[in-house]
């Protein structure tokens, strides 16, 4: 949260930012039929042997007006029995039980949906809030690029493809020869985009529950969260979330489990408001035109539809930098109809001997090898002819194979020619 000093005040007060999901003041303002949250109170007052409203308003991240009411409701059906004062104090909460009938009553809503936690956000809310805090608002600038990009040795015509595919936020295809660099420049731009935003810890749809917010992939700012902001959000960095040759059709859709009647968000939606990364596309086992065909919708215009296991279809926003990074020539991933769907084509190339060098030199550094820089230029002028190729990793493997050596070896740690020659046979095939 950030404060501004209020001149006429002479005191702190805080700068709200205009994006922040507000707290509901009353059951309606919640986007929930009062039944689903009355069902969900019940549920968490499994958890222990009597609950008070403040612990509730706690565990399901509503206002503690909202839980009042649902307290109040609760109690006037003969579910909830009051068990006197939590403390000494007469301000104290008081403590709640569930009754025999509400025991049963919690049991078939359990039976209905075991979920038990936050109050989910109504679907309509979430489709507001990404709206609200989509990555068109964040704007890449040439110096945020090479912030980001520190550390990776690209060739000046490289990064200045980058960034208006970055600053798009559109689909970006990364290709080129295997080993110099298209995963670590997807990865990269997690560092682009300076901006947080909330994440639901679930969505109601249809009366069901979709779990959205996942510690693996939503990292939280950690701040204290403002008093009037909507708890059952999380506010976090936008996510970049990168799956490979494990993606399949069947995780871009809604994963049901029958036995608790609750749905998991697919890795794309959890990615919204961030950035999502294909790795090594085309060596999934579905063919990489299914996979372009399945996004032809989201890829153009914006949103996408999922489908409860009832049938009920809704939509959502898609709103990501898709990033696809592949080994693969275009041509024999899609058809041009296909490829047309990924707006920017970024060829990535092998270095150049000075690029080679300084990426040697770079990496020397980091693992204390002392690099002698006329043997090098022997050795890459030696190995780099005709058809074998430099790559962008060949230096990590040499030098971590040399540190190695001299280690067991008990040598200093030098990459002079002769332990050069020495380490491409250790790492490298023989034709």
């Amino acid at each position: 949260m950030q404060y501004s000093l209020n001149q006429d005040r002479e005191d702190f007060a805080p700068t709200l930012d205009p994006r922040m999901p507000i707290a509901a003041a009353s059951v309606e303002e919640t986007g929930l039929e009062l039944s689903f949250l009355l069902r969900l109170a019940a549920k968490c007052a499994t958890e222990q042997d009597t609950v008070t409203p403040s612990h509730l308003a706690e565990r399901m991240k509503l206002p503690k007006v909202v839980v009042n009411l649902l307290v109040k409701e609760l109690v006037k059906l003969a579910y909830f029995e009051a068990r006197g004062l939590a403390g000494d104090d007469v301000r104290s909460d008081i403590r709640y039980a569930l009754s025999m009938k509400g025991v049963e009553y919690a049991h078939v809503a359990s039976r209905q949906s075991s979920y038990v936690g936050p109050a989910p956000v109504s679907l309509d809310a979430f489709c507001r809030q990404l709206g609200l805090q989509s990555i068109h608002h964040e704007r890449v600038t040439h110096d945020l690029l090479i912030e980001s990009l520190e550390g990776l040795v690209l060739s000046p015509s490289l990064v200045e493809k980058l960034g208006p595919a970055m600053n798009s936020g559109q689909s970006i295809l990364l290709y080129g020869p295997p080993g110099n660099g298209k995963t670590s420049i997807a990865e990269r731009t997690s560092r682009l985009f300076r901006q947080t935003i909330w994440v639901p810890y679930a969505v109601e749809v249809g009366g069901y529950v979709i779990r959205f917010y996942d510690e693996a992939v939503h990292q939280s700012v950690g701040t204290v969260p403002y008093p009037k902001s909507d708890q059952r959000w999380v506010e976090c960095r936008r996510p970049v979330i990168k799956t490979g040759g494990e993606l399949t059709l069947d995780l871009l859709d809604l994963a049901f489990n029958e036995g608790s009647n609750v749905y998991e968000s697919p890795m794309h939606l959890k990615a919204s408001g961030g950035v999502f990364i294909i790795d090594d596309f085309g060596r999934q086992q579905v063919l990489p035109q299914a996979l372009i065909n399945r996004w032809i919708v989201p890829l153009e215009r914006g949103y996408d539809f999922l489908t409860l296991h009832t049938g009920k279809k809704f939509k959502v926003p898609f709103d990501e930098l898709v990033v696809f990074s592949t080994n693969i020539a275009p041509k024999d991933l899609s058809d041009e109809a296909g490829l047309r769907r990924l707006k920017y084509k970024i060829f990535v190339n092998t270095p150049s001997r000075a690029e080679y060098i300084r990426i040697f030199g770079t990496y020397a550094k980091n693992v204390a090898v002392e690099l002698r820089e006329r043997d090098l230029e022997l050795f890459y002028d030696r190995k780099y002819t005709g058809e074998s190729l430099a790559s962008c990793y060949h230096p990590k493997y040499l030098l971590d194979f040399i540190g190695s050596y001299c280690e067991f070896n008990a040598m200093p740690k030098v990459a002079s020619l002769e332990m050069l020659e020495r380490a491409w046979e250790g790492v490298f095939t023989l034709d």
